[in-house]
């Protein structure tokens, strides 16, 4: 299983926020966007800032997806 955060974007669209935007407005270190960007595993409190301030589920952002073999 890995992690996608295609959710996350879609979200960010709709709301018309770039990831920039958000990296600021949830004080993340650039390092832990990168891996946000790269589909790799980040911390539990990052994804809870960032969930309660789009002011969402954290199913809403990131999703487990099976890797194909």
């Amino acid at each position: 299983m890995k992690v996608s955060y295609n959710k996350l974007w879609k979200l960010l669209v709709d709301k018309k926020m770039s990831k920039a935007d958000l990296r600021k407005a949830v004080e993340i270190a650039p390092n832990t966007m990168t891996r946000l960007r790269k589909d790799e595993e980040v911390s539990m409190s990052v994804l809870l800032k960032i969930a309660t301030y789009l002011d969402c589920d954290i199913s809403d952002i990131c999703e487990f997806v099976k890797e194909e073999v």
